[in-house]
């Protein structure tokens, strides 16, 4: 079995390498806060000082961070992946991020003798855990199906859709689908709610016809308990939502849903809940999340 390197263990990277080692994998891990990989280390895997270290000792390396510019330091900064030999090596980038910047990375890791893909997933915190996330592809065909049985170990669904790049362009794809069911989602229970209707009845209707959708079935039920904690920080929704607006823009398209949803999170962010999850959303109409629920 490959030795696995992992950069950023955050609430889902953790449960990725979770999910890896139960499949008998030995992971490498770094993270720049060292005390998110403690109990990762007690559980078995090995804490390295830099991304430098962690390429070096491993043969496949995933990273899965923040933000773009994160991804760029991790990759191109001194002790970065790019510091060091990384030939026969193969490089996955798990964030979601810009196809421009996935088509930099695959170009500079060629250059020094290695291979990179771009391959962001969808699926939350509950699919990380359970190890059935989507995995959206970009790059080398050999590289992805070496890398396909260690895919397997956390996701559910995975595909190859281009060069590199087109696993970030299919994950903008995905978010602004997500985008509007979140809305959608969030006006419903607002909707349902200020008619006098029963929300867990609706909810439950709903789910078994054509309105039902992954957000419906997973974050109402946390709005119902008040739930607000990050399963996909709002900060990482508003970033991958204005990556989507900008190469819409670069193919001359126009995405009026997918601005308006931006702007929402946006102000959402602005009340000062950008760390919470996705479906505080509703923070917008029920202001601290402590929501005058109908009880019938």
């Amino acid at each position: 079995m490959p030795q696995i390197g992992f950069i950023g263990t955050g609430v889902m990277g953790a449960a990725i390498v979770r999910n890896m080692m139960r499949q008998g994998l030995e992971v490498n891990v770094y993270n720049r806060t060292k005390s998110k990989t403690d109990e990762l280390v007690k559980a078995g895997a090995l804490w390295k000082d830099t991304p430098a270290a962690i390429t070096t000792s491993s043969d496949i390396i995933f990273t899965m961070v923040g933000f773009p510019k994160e991804v760029e330091a991790i990759y191109f900064e001194a002790n970065g992946i790019f510091s060091v030999n990384i030939t026969d090596k193969i490089i996955v980038d798990l964030t979601t991020s810009t196809p421009t910047l996935a088509e930099k990375i695959a170009l500079k890791a060629s250059e020094l003798g290695g291979i990179a893909l771009d391959a962001p997933v969808s699926g939350g915190d509950l699919g990380a855990k359970n190890g059935t996330l989507t995995i959206m592809v970009g790059g080398d065909q050999t590289a992805y199906e070496q890398v396909l049985p260690i895919f397997k170990t956390f996701g559910k669904t995975f595909a190859l859709h281009g060069a590199s790049g087109k696993g970030q362009h299919t994950k903008m794809a995905n978010q602004i689908m997500i985008a509007g069911t979140m809305t959608g989602m969030t006006e419903m229970m607002v909707y349902a709610n200020k008619a006098g209707l029963n929300l867990d009845k609706v909810i439950e209707t709903l789910s078994g016809g054509s309105a039902a959708n992954w957000s419906l079935s997973n974050y109402s039920p946390r709005i119902l308990k008040e739930d607000y904690s990050p399963g996909f920080f709002v900060k990482h929704f508003i970033k991958d939502l204005k990556i989507a607006l900008d190469e819409a823009e670069k193919m001359d398209l126009e995405l009026p849903a997918t601005r308006l949803a931006t702007e929402l999170y946006e102000k959402l962010a602005n009340e000062g809940f950008e760390n919470d999850g996705t479906q505080a959303l509703i923070k917008l109409w029920w202001g601290d999340g402590k929501q005058p629920v109908v009880k019938n």
